[in-house]
């Protein structure tokens, strides 16, 4: 059993290119590839920083355009030269080397400007579309509901070195394609008024070798390409989520399991670039042979006629340049198709992302696959007829539920595992939104989460305690009382202060990560807090008294836990009963260790008395 399980981890990958029948491929060399990266450039072409945009763009135009002038000159020199050297003619060797000299005197300069101005555009480009894909990205909370899709592997890849090099890459292609335009019909004039005849051939040998190349290797290094983008992403995150899950790991004494999934990650990034790496020989291999042959190609179709008198050994050595240059710029496919193809598989990627990320909002029927609950501005929280679907899945975990909470109201959610208690939650928080029905909400600055594991962020002590603030009006002394209200009154002066910077996730234990996120609620005073399992970690009466505190100063609860002390501090008790049902009961009438009895079909919620509560149910 062991050793099939380590033959399919390290042995050839199912699902590296070439051993599936339906496998996902990067996008070919052709107009779809285009229009991918057409998706992806345009908004910054046509954005609010368009004008810079194309300021930059002309100016490296001309840059270009004077760099490609001063090459023709250098490549005229150096026919005089040589004819100099050929006819023994002193006074033009030494005019032809003054010439060469002046004109390098400026080409140098331009040289380098160019090519700084090539990266500092790169530099803006790249800076405005992170920023984009970040809007979307976290603005959007898109950094949560890609986490349940598929499709999308490594986003955080994707920000950061998919957008380098997507902006990277296009100046760069961008820019030698069009110095390539340039030098073509700078050099081609040359080339005519010396051989029509080395004219056809150029032509006829650059198509050839253009061909060869998107025929044999186009779409088989694009694709090995995309992969290769993807595994190794994949074994870099296997390595985070060792460090990230570092303590767990090592309580379970699990480092055998971790280093065969590791390994098997990292095997298939060796499987795929030994792929990769023989393609790209027989690239190599084409290359070399394409360009190498241009060295002796001029000179043997200009040969009878320099050996007869008929032309310079200065105009033939012209020639070669001139055929040298306009080789380069009809051939620049070939002479770049390897990074092109690396480039072309990292526009798959992040075209993918775009359309995850800015994508267009759906609209459908009740959990269907495009269906999305609405959610409305309102003056409390309320929910109408809220039926509620995970993320890629259409089983129905609530339907049809119908309640409203007013104003110092606390609802405690209840249910066997599974039934849909945290989803409730993340519904109401706005992550997920499959489903049909009305969510009712107050301001986003109302309400306030507290998830079972606190998040805390890098940072000093301030920080975790006014998150996800950035600066608060309150005092220091304030700050300090509020962590004496959570039982927390030694934790400043034991790590040396509110501007102590330490690894809080590491120093805390999860009680005191979860009462210091409690003290979160106490500096921002929200309406309405949401609670999942927020106290698990508490003993019962730092518990207690938490709640106490939050109901003595007329907060809305609405809560998730499995201990039946909480059960006093809420007013009421929806009972989730698995399949979508649900029931409402009256907190003083419901016992956790009795299960309020199922009934057939129970969707209706029971009657409450608005005497005991103003939760009213529909």
């Amino acid at each position: 059993m062991t050793d099939h399980t380590q033959t399919l981890d390290e042995g050839t990958p199912r699902d590296i290119p070439g051993n599936t029948k339906k496998k996902r491929r990067g996008p070919p060399l052709s107009v779809a590839a285009w229009k991918q990266f057409v998706s992806v450039a345009k908004p910054y072409w046509l954005g609010d920083e368009r004008k810079r945009a194309w300021l930059l763009l002309a100016l490296l135009i001309v840059l270009m355009l004077v760099e490609t002038k001063l090459a023709v000159m250098l490549n005229d020199q150096a026919g005089e030269l040589t004819s100099a050297l050929a006819g023994k003619d002193r006074n033009r060797f030494w005019g032809a080397v003054q010439a060469c000299l002046i004109v390098l005197a400026f080409a140098v300069p331009i040289y380098a400007f160019y090519y700084y101005m090539r990266d500092l555009f790169a530099n803006k480009w790249r800076r405005w579309l992170t920023r984009r894909f970040l809007d979307g990205y976290v603005g959007g909370r898109k950094y949560y509901e890609l986490g349940s899709n598929q499709e999308i592997d490594n986003p955080d890849q994707r920000i950061c070195e998919d957008v380098n090099t997507f902006t990277g890459r296009s100046v760069h292609f961008m820019l030698i394609f069009l110095g390539s335009l340039m030098q073509l019909v700078a050099f081609s004039a040359v080339l005519w008024s010396i051989s029509h005849v080395l004219v056809a051939v150029l032509v006829g040998y650059a198509l050839l070798g253009t061909i060869i190349a998107l025929v044999v290797f186009g779409n088989p290094l694009i694709h090995l390409n995309f992969w290769q983008l993807r595994r190794e992403a994949d074994f870099r995150f296997s390595l985070i989520r060792l460090r990230e899950n570092a303590e767990s790991i090592a309580f379970y004494g699990g480092e055998a399991q971790e280093r065969a999934h590791i390994d098997s990650k990292f095997n298939k990034v060796i499987h795929n670039f030994s792929r990769l790496i023989k393609k790209q020989r027989a690239l190599n291999l084409f290359q070399r042979t394409f360009s190498q042959l241009t060295l002796v190609l001029p000179f043997v179709i200009l040969a009878d006629a320099v050996l007869s008198g008929e032309l310079e050994v200065g105009r033939a050595v012209q020639a070669a340049g001139a055929f040298t240059a306009v080789l380069a710029a009809v051939g620049v496919i070939v002479d770049n198709f390897e990074s092109l193809s690396r480039f072309v598989a990292g526009i798959g990627r992040l075209q993918t992302l775009s359309m995850h990320v800015m994508p267009e909002p759906p609209a459908g029927n009740p959990c269907d696959t495009q269906a999305r609950i609405t959610r409305i501005p309102g003056d409390h929280l309320a929910l109408e007829s809220l039926t509620l679907c995970p993320p890629q899945s259409d089983r129905v975990l609530i339907k049809d539920l119908t309640l409203s909470l007013k104003p110092g109201d606390a609802l405690l959610i209840n249910g066997d595992s599974g039934c849909g208690k945290s989803s409730l939650l993340r519904a109401i928080a706005g992550l997920w939104h499959k489903g049909s029905g009305v969510i009712h909400h107050p301001p986003r600055e109302d309400f306030f989460f507290l998830p079972q594991q606190p998040y805390l962020q890098p940072g000093t002590l301030r920080s975790q305690l006014i998150y996800p603030s950035t600066r608060t009006s309150l005092s220091d002394a304030q700050l300090t009382d509020i962590l004496e209200q959570v039982h927390l009154p030694y934790l400043a002066g034991r790590v040396g202060g509110l501007d102590a910077v330490l690894d809080w996730e590491k120093l805390l234990s999860i009680g005191e990560q979860q009462r210091l996120a409690f003290g979160r609620v106490l500096v921002h005073e929200p309406a309405i807090v949401i609670l999942d399992e927020a106290t698990s970690a508490l003993d019962s009466a730092n518990e207690s008294s938490l709640y106490k505190r939050l109901r003595d100063k007329g907060t809305t609860l609405v809560s998730v836990a499995h201990r039946a002390g909480v059960l006093r501090h809420h007013t009421h008790v929806l009972w989730l009963t698995g399949d979508g049902g649900w029931e409402v009961h009256a907190a003083a009438d419901y016992q956790f260790d009795v299960p309020v009895p199922a009934r057939s079909g129970a969707q209706e919620a029971q009657p409450v008395p608005q005497s005991r509560a103003s939760v009213l149910v529909g």
